[in-house]
């Protein structure tokens, strides 16, 4: 990958950091402004169901950035960025584009997948 493309997917990659921060640090604040009013039981119970959910995803997210990490430290330091991880053929600009933290090309991944479908079926 050439240095503009490498660039164009670091950009990426620290936007979606970026954004996914800001939606962490608004559960936070939506957390300790929890007044803790509810109508009755029920609804402090929808409420509660509804942030366990918003927690794992906000988890999930979490994850997310850890690996968004590690592949701008990747960018920089793997000349191999971009290829994949288990043919060496390259990854292409467009499944890097949808999704940067990706280290197999898609005819690996689908493969990969295939396999890992057919050892829990």
């Amino acid at each position: 990958m050439n240095k503009r493309q490498l660039q164009h997917i670091k950009d990426i990659i620290i936007a979606t950091k970026e954004n996914l921060l800001k939606q962490l640090d608004e559960t936070k604040e939506a957390w300790r402004e929890e007044k803790g009013n509810y109508a009755d039981e029920v609804d402090q119970a929808d409420h509660e169901s509804d942030f366990a959910i918003t927690l794992r995803n906000r988890d999930r997210e979490r994850r997310l950035i850890l690996k968004l990490d590690k592949t701008l430290t990747r960018i920089e330091n793997d000349p191999d960025f971009g290829y994949c991880d288990k043919c060496g053929d390259e990854i292409g600009m467009r499944r890097l584009e949808a999704r940067p933290t990706a280290e197999l090309c898609i005819n690996c991944k689908s493969k990969s997948e295939i396999h890992e479908r057919q050892q829990k079926g």
